[in-house]
Parts: C-alpha cells; structure tokens; sequence
C-alpha cells in the first residue's frame, strides 16, 4: 500500500519533533604561549635572592627586595597568574624539587631548535644555528591552517623575528607579525601600537619589546577570533643575556600578567569562553652549574642544566592539578597535546611526534590518551 504524500510529510514532520536534537560541535580553541628562556628555578622558586643582591647583575637591590625577595612567596610574587590560576585550575609542571620534569628532547638547547621542537613534536638534528633559515619541517600550525574548519584562522604574533623563519611564513601562508612587524592597522589600537612601535628606541635589533608583541595579539583576538593563535615573548631571554637581573625579574612579572590578561580576554568573549586550551611554555632553561654569570647563559655542552624547562595547562579538557607519570616530560609533546585540546588525531599531524601529555580529564570533550 502506498501511503499518501501529505501522510508521510506529516509523519515526517512528527518523527523531526520527538526527535532529540543533536548537539552542536563545540568549536574548541587553541592559545599556546612561549615564553623565551624563562628557568622553572626561577617559575618554581621565585627570584634568586644571592644573584638579586649582586650589583653586577642589579641596578639598584634595595628596590628588589620588597618586590621579590622579602615576601611570603617569591614564586608566587614573580608570576602570580600561572601560581595563582593556572596551577590551581589547570597543571604547572616541572617543578624538579617536588618530583616534576620537563625537559627539551633535543641537543642544542637553545632557542630555534626549541621552537621546533614544541611546534613540530619532534626534533631535528640539521637545526644547529638560530641563523638557520626557513624551517623545511611543517609546524603544527601550519598543518592546521590546511585543515577543514581551520583554514585562515591560525595566526601567530611574536617578540622575535626568526619566527618568520621558523614558522616558514614564505611557504606556509600563516598569517605572522613577528619582532618589529606592524599589521596592517586595520583597528585605531593597531594604528597606535605601529605609531608607538616605530617611535620607541631599539634595544634589540630583532627582538621587540613584548609590549607591542601583546598589544597586537590582544587585537588579533578581537579582530579575528582565530581558532588558534601562537604568542611568543621575548624579554625574559633577552635581558637575560644581557645580565639585567632585575630586569629579567619584572619582565617575567610583567609577561605573567600579560597571560593573565589574555586568558581574561578569552573568559569574556563567547567566541572562547569554555572551549579554549591555554598551553604556556619555554624553548629551553639556563645554566645551573656554579659560575656566577651561568643564568645569563644556554646551551649544550657549555651550560649544563639548560635543557631543563616547564609546561603549564588550562582548559575545559584539561584536569586540574593531574601529574603525569612518566619520568620526564617532553617539549616534543606540546605540539600533539594542542591538537588533542582541540578534539583532533594528533596522529594525523605526525605519528612520530611526541604523544600527548597525560593532563586530560577521564571522561568529557577529551579523554586520557
């Protein structure tokens, strides 16, 4: 028997009723942070009151002291966000007194080869020289910006100019504002962060002060909404080779507070509030041994301990306070733990990268690897 047209339209329309509505994807967001050669002693323990007393390294001790030394908690004083909210609600990993490690995976310890490093999930044994030149190994962010739902929303704002090299702007067509860079101004912030970068004087001539480097990715969070945005820092590396102690002290302070402001930003706009991973990061540690310039410094063999570095999380996938069990943590790890807080097969990006770290929650978005 054939039913009529108008009984099986209205069937149909009856059946779409009781039926339960399906949940809509959530669109889940990425922010990764480096911040450039910041030592988890200094994360962990706070400022090194002996080096902060020493005039070779410090202007003026005195005024040091009640900012970073005589208080309860210098760690705590140092970067109060990443204590305060991000190991509270999220993971702070690396503290190596109370059984946490982190480490890069490759041999160089220093910088070009420690950005690859987090953003390939692997290492490459070519890269010996910060002078390298375009990167030939595909970022995680540029594999992103080929994939569906990503396209044109991946960008990357950064204190150093290298990134225009490590991140293969030329071939990958990542949209990068990288060292004294200015964007196209298309908001008034951005015609005054250009105005104002292009009067300041040069400290360094590849490095720009993070300033600027915050101020664009604060706008690019506005005007874009990206689904994944990188922001490098810069300062705490670069006082730090030049033995600016102090310096090196309130650029960590003021670097933390400029993750707090951007995880504020995300938490108040709709577009990211609940479904974006926060990830914060190092590309290598500082000299340990006794010599007492060996913090300015980095490196393999010269500046043992170099290699030793941090990784903080937040997210609505992430568990709060988890630590993983393995014996050491892997920068080569970062890279796939992004995509996993974005719901992806990190395996479709490299299956030879560095797994996931084990900082997910059981049962939600995203379950343990």
């Amino acid at each position: 028997m054939t039913l009529p047209r108008a009984l099986i339209a209205a069937l149909a329309l009856a059946l779409a009723a009781t039926a339960p509505a399906l949940a809509k994807p959530a669109e889940e967001r990425l922010v990764l942070v480096t911040v450039d050669g910041l030592s988890w002693q200094e994360l962990f323990h706070g400022a090194d009151p002996a080096r902060a007393a020493d005039k070779t390294f410090v202007e003026d001790p005195a005024a040091l002291k009640p900012q970073f030394i005589d208080v309860p908690d210098r760690a705590r004083a140092l970067t109060p966000f990443l204590h305060d909210v991000v190991a509270k609600q999220g993971v702070l990993l690396g503290d190596r007194d109370h059984g946490g490690c982190v480490r890069v995976t490759n041999d160089m310890w220093f910088s070009y080869p420690g950005y690859n490093e987090i953003l390939t999930g692997r290492v490459d044994p070519a890269i010996t020289s910060n002078e390298h030149g375009q990167n030939k190994n595909v970022t995680v962010l540029e594999w992103l910006n080929g994939q569906p739902g990503f396209q044109g929303k991946v960008r990357a704002v950064t204190s150093w100019n290298t990134f225009d090299d490590i991140l293969a702007a030329s071939r990958s067509k990542l949209a990068v504002n990288a060292g004294w860079a200015t964007s196209a101004s298309r908001t008034p912030m951005e015609a005054t962060l250009a105005r104002l970068q292009a009067q300041t004087p040069r400290r360094w001539a590849g490095v720009r002060f993070d300033l600027f480097t915050h101020g664009y990715a604060l706008e690019t969070l506005k005007h874009d909404k990206p689904r994944v945005l990188y922001v490098s820092y810069g300062e705490t590396d670069d006082f730090a080779h030049d033995g600016l102690y102090d310096q090196t002290l309130i650029a960590a302070r003021r670097t933390d507070a400029f993750i707090g402001e951007l995880w504020a930003a995300l938490q108040a706009d709709p577009a990211y509030a609940g479904k974006t991973t926060l990830i914060v990061t190092t590309d290598h540690g500082r000299g340990t041994d006794a010599r007492p310039e060996a913090w300015k410094s980095h490196g393999k063999p010269a500046w043992p301990g170099s290699d030793e570095t941090w990784i903080a999380a937040i997210g609505p996938s992430i568990a709060p306070q988890v630590t993983p069990t393995k014996d050491c943590l892997g920068a080569n790890q970062v890279a796939a733990t992004g995509l996993k807080s974005l719901g992806l097969d990190w395996t479709a990006f490299d299956p030879a990268a560095g797994p996931p770290l084990a900082i997910f929650k059981a049962a939600g978005r995203v379950s343990q690897p």
